[in-house]
Formats: C-alpha cells, structure tokens, sequence
C-alpha cells in the first residue's frame, strides 16, 4: 500500500507540475481525479499522510528567529572505531544491526494523535531549535500516521548529490556555492522562511525511536530494534538501510554496504551498529559522552604515497583558478586516481606544496581524492600570473584570510562557458559528445579559446585521449560529432552565436527574410531586421550591436571558414502564409512538437509560445480541457482544434 501511495503522490504530483508550472498535460482530468480518489482512500485507509502528497496543502511560515527548546534526555554521541576486529568485539555475541551512518542534520520528530506537532534539530545535544515548519515540507516524511499516541522519532534530514549539485550549479558565484551536501542540508533545515526549505528537497531518514509511552505498544517490540524499524515503516516513514548481523557476518555486510558507497546518492560519513536487544543495551548504560548500546564505525581511509609531479590551475566560469595536484597513478578503493583538488593558493602554501614532493593521498569517505600528508613539504610551486585559458592577467584575492586566484579578463572563454555550451547544443551545431563538463575540461587545458577551436580539437589528439575519463573512443565520438557539424543549418548556426534575443524562432525568420544570405544578415541595417514580423527594436538594436563589434565579426568570419550551410529546398505549399498556431497538450501524429512546428514554418506559418489576440489557432487535442492556454483561446475566441483537425486543413 504504502509504495502504491508514493507513487500516486509523485505521479499526481508531476501532473500538477506540468499542467499550473508548464501548460502541458500529461493525463487527462479524468484519469487525474481517479488517481486522486485512489489516494485519498489509501491515506484513509492506512492512517498514512506523506507531507508532499496533494490531497494537503502545506502553507509555508516566516520567522524572526528558530526557538530553542532542551531535549528531554541529552542526545549523545557514539563511539568510533575504524578497525573492524574492534567493532566486532564490540558486538561480541549480541546481535545487532548495521546501518548507514547518514552525514546531515539530526532532527526529532513528535508526533501526537497521529500528526506531526514538533520537529527539533540536535543543536549541542542538550539544546536543539524548532524546525516543525521546516520539517513539514521534508518532501518523504508522513504528516499524518495511523498510530494515535505520542510517537517521537530520531533521524537525519540529508540532500542527495544530484539535488546539491543541481542547487549548486544554479550559484553563479563560486565563493558562494556550498561545500558539501550537508553544509546546504544544515543550512536549509535551519531556514526562516519554510518556503526556502521546500526548494531544497530535503529527506528524512529514521534511524531510532524513544520508547513509546504506550505501554502496549512498548511489549510489541519485545525490545527488539528491528521491530522498531518496521514499525516506523509501516507507518510511512523511510528508515536508514540496514542489515541484521552477528559477529560472524558483521565483517560481509561491512563489505556490502562498502561497496555501495560509489553508487550512493546520499551523503554518508560511515556506518552504526546498534545492539538489537534494546534493553540489554540500556542495562549498559552510558559513559560521560557515549551511550553504550551502539558504536559508529568510520571508513579506514586507504592511503597511498606517491609524487606531485604537476599542479594544474583550473580556469571556472567564475573568474576563479583553481589549483589542481597532478601526481604519479595510484590504486584507492579499487580506482586509478591522479589527480586531487587544492581548494585555493592558501591550501597549497600551507601544505607547503611542490614539484617532485613525496605526498600521501586518499579517498575521503571512500569518494574524493585529497592530500592527506606532504612528507618532504618543498614548497616549489609558482602561481601564473597569466590565465590558462586566455592569457589573460591574473590576481591573487584575499577575503578571509584565504588566498584566491583569479582571472580579470571579462572576456575569458572560461567565463562564457555558457556560449559555447550553447554552440554545441541540439537546436545550433549539433555536436554531440561534448558536454559542458567537458568544455570546461577543454577550455581549462587551453583547447578553446574561441568557438572556431572546436573545429581544431585534432591538434590536440594526443592530450585529449590521455585525460582522465577520456580516450581512443571518445575523442573519435567528439572528433566524428564536430565533422558532422561542418554541414549546419544557417538558422541553427546562427542561434548558436549566442546574439542576445536571439533563439531558435527568431534565427529561422531572420534566415527566411534574408533568403539564406548570411552575407545580408551579416550587414543588416536595424530597420531592416525590426521590419521582420515578430522582432522588435529592442532585438533589432541587439542584433546591430552585436554584428557591428570587429571582434565578433572576426569571429563569424573563422567559422564560415569551418562550415558550409546546407540550404533546405522547401518545396511545400505556403497555404498557411499569415497563421500564428499556438501548440499545447500531448500530440499523437507527431513525434514532438517540433516536428508539428516544422511543418507549419515549412508552409509558411509561425508558432508562437502563447495565446493571443494575433493567434489564428490553438492545436490542442483536449478540446476540453482548463489548461491556461485553453482559457485564454475561449475569452479571446481563437479557435481550439486537434491534430487531427490540423492535418484535414
């Protein structure tokens, strides 16, 4: 039941996504208020309210400042031990349960008469701040449960990878981007406003429970801690992973959950075992900082020694270099590894780095790659004072007593990673292969200063194969992608110019009004290109600008020397000459919307990305439906009609 009402709560949820955030829709209103009914009944049925489910609106609050609040009983750290001999006599012959050892925030959750009134963060394990605000918006925990009595529960409010990296990515300042995932979790549980906490997609994991006040409920357990875990399941909440273990399979499971650790898309600093008779572990009682029922056991961190032959400085989009060590191949957790980040000019001072030093290094958490130990600390290492990147002079920035590189050239290609990502994309060159990731590795090694080096890359065979995560088989997958290229669209090259204002529809109606000219389109007066229906003054003096700097010119220029356009023959009927069509909602006779946009361009017609009083028609084959689009087409009256409706025109 419980993963059939996740599902319907995502499901029905990413409905309501594309039809109010995206004017599309991906079910019908049928099929979504079915859906809706079937989970109103599971959640009736069950107890059971997940806090992202639809059928309840949390509103979001705004505060001065998080009260704090004393734990009833102090929430103590564990004790650690890398050595798995330790941990083992540890258990001795109990049985207990191993699990992660999750790295964000901890956070009790209270639950009374079956909803959520009190979340409260560790803090210093005395006092701790109110988040139930925050909480509420946790985007896995239940706000309702079936259980009536009081309920408080122990867990780790963690971001993923992937959604710390997407939040990350959107910071355009490199000083202001988040450490590590649990700096952001800390940070967005402990929020003013909830509505920020929402954002962040912020997960909940039980790992333990206080005991119950229920009696009853209390001898259900039989003081077993995997009893407490299914409980807590059962009732919708998402419990650490764990694994049931005795001295004799304690050191496989270690291994198991080892071995996951690549794959995983949490942030994780090790493991816990907890005793599984949970009475026996509190007759142990506790020392002055542990509880003795349960030990963490961190990951031993494999290390190698090997030398520091190069350190590399990394141009970003920032401004920022970023100093890299280059060292000798070494073996670390079952990987090659070559390469470590030195974060910034005070890191590298302070381990007194240098060419041909002997260094230790390691995977922390069995992940990223650092230095953990100059051994002979030379401290022969120059800082450029040119950008690798674009030659461009560099400064040293100090703000917090931390030493920064930087490049102060605007211009720098490593600045406008953005152009060239969008230069390579689908609807401009085409060039597929080459990611923005791996732009930036190009950039960074002094590949590509300007758009036309993606047509030079085969100078640089040799350093491309040889770069980490690359090889023979990609760089003849990029090389055959970048020939390809050569033959383009002049629309789609011009698109990829990167000319403010300038997207796919506006290329394509430029391109028609020049006749394929680009010669003209190069020399276009402003009134020429506002004369164009559909551009305006402002796209027209954009355009001017843009084509009238020398250096951009130049640029056109290299390329026209790399591509050929391929003019299409449009030998299609312009019967829809002067008809603006608006596309909305699922297509059936198309393959995607372009192609239905391409074959109203070909015969003369324009698409248009919303409804108005210069629509002639909105293709939507729900007639019916109460989309946006759909509203605006009936007040206005331009006519709604189907694919189907379409093709007989």
């Amino acid at each position: 039941m419980k993963d059939r009402m996740r599902e319907l709560v995502d499901l029905l949820n990413k409905a309501s996504k594309a039809y109010y955030a995206e004017d599309r829709e991906i079910m019908s209103n049928f099929e979504y208020d079915k859906l809706y009914d079937e989970l109103v009944q599971l959640e009736k049925d069950t107890g059971i309210t997940f806090s992202d489910s639809p059928t309840v609106n949390v509103g979001y609050e705004v505060v001065s400042e998080l009260p704090k609040e004393k734990h009833p009983e102090p929430m103590l750290s564990l004790d650690k031990t890398k050595d798995r001999d330790v941990l083992a006599d540890w258990l001795g012959d109990q049985e207990g349960l191993l699990s992660w050892k999750m790295d964000g925030l901890t956070v009790v959750l209270t639950y009374e008469s079956g909803e959520l009134v009190k979340a409260v963060t560790r803090g210093n394990g005395e006092v701790g701040e109110v988040i139930t605000a925050n909480a509420r918006t946790f985007k896995n925990i239940p706000l309702k449960i079936s259980y009536k009595g009081k309920l408080v529960i122990r867990g780790e409010a963690v971001i993923s990878y992937s959604d710390f990296e997407k939040i990350n990515s959107a910071i355009p300042d490199i000083d202001a981007k988040y450490k590590n995932p649990r700096n952001l979790c800390s940070g967005s549980v402990r929020q003013l406003n909830s509505e920020i906490t929402a954002k962040r997609n912020v997960k909940f994991f039980a790992f333990s429970m206080v005991d119950p006040e229920d009696n009853e409920l209390f001898d259900s357990f039989e003081n077993s801690f995997e009893k407490r875990f299914l409980f807590l399941s059962d009732l919708g909440f998402q419990v650490v992973e764990y694994k049931k273990v005795n001295r004799e399979s304690l050191g496989e499971a270690i291994t198991e959950f080892s071995e996951k650790l690549g794959n995983n898309d949490f942030p994780s600093d090790g493991l816990v075992l907890d005793l599984e008779d949970v009475a026996y572990g509190k007759s142990l009682g506790v020392t002055s900082k542990y509880p003795r029922y349960a030990i963490a056991f961190k990951w031993a961190d494999e290390q190698a020694e090997t030398t520091l032959t190069e350190i590399e400085w990394s141009p970003s989009r920032t401004g920022l270099i970023n100093p890299v060590a280059i060292f000798d191949p070494v073996d670390l957790e079952g990987t090659e590894v070559r390469r470590a980040s030195l974060h910034n000019i005070s890191y590298v001072k302070d381990m007194q780095l240098g060419i041909g030093d002997r260094i230790k290094v390691y995977k922390a958490n069995m992940i990223i790659p650092q230095i953990s130990e100059n051994l002979t600390r030379s401290g022969r290492f120059t800082i450029p004072d040119k950008c690798p990147a674009c030659g461009g002079s560099t400064e040293i920035k100090s703000e917090n007593d931390t030493e920064t590189l930087i490049c102060i050239n605007p211009d720098c290609p490593a600045k406008n990673i953005k152009l060239f990502s969008l230069f390579v994309s689908r609807n401009a060159m085409n060039i597929d292969g080459i990611s923005e990731a791996t732009l930036e590795k190009f950039i960074s090694e002094g590949f590509l200063h300007h758009l036309s080096d993606i047509y030079k890359l085969s100078m640089y065979r040799d350093k491309i194969v040889e770069l980490e995560g690359f090889g023979e088989k990609s760089y003849n997958k990029i090389l055959s992608s970048v020939e390809a290229s050569r033959n383009c669209s002049m629309a789609g090259f011009l698109y990829g110019l990167g000319i403010p204002g300038i997207g796919v529809a506006n290329a394509k109606l430029i391109v028609k009004a020049f006749s394929n000219d680009f010669e003209k389109i190069m020399n276009a007066t402003e009134e020429e290109i506002c004369e164009i229906e559909g551009l305006g003054e402002v796209i027209a003096h954009d355009f001017k600008s843009y084509m009238s700097k020398e250096s951009n010119r130049d640029e056109i220029n290299r390329l026209l020397e790399e591509v050929t356009f391929v003019i299409e023959e449009n030998s299609s009927p312009q019967d829809l000459a002067g008809k603006t069509f608006v596309i909305t909602g699922s297509l059936v006779s198309f393959p995607n919307r372009d192609a239905l946009k391409k074959v109203i361009e070909d015969r003369g017609g324009k698409v248009s990305g919303s409804v108005s009083t210069k629509t002639d028609y909105l293709i939507n084959n729900d007639i019916n439906s109460n989309s946006s689009k759909n509203k605006n087409a009936k007040k206005l009256g331009v006519p709604i009609i189907t694919e189907e409706d379409f093709l007989e025109m």
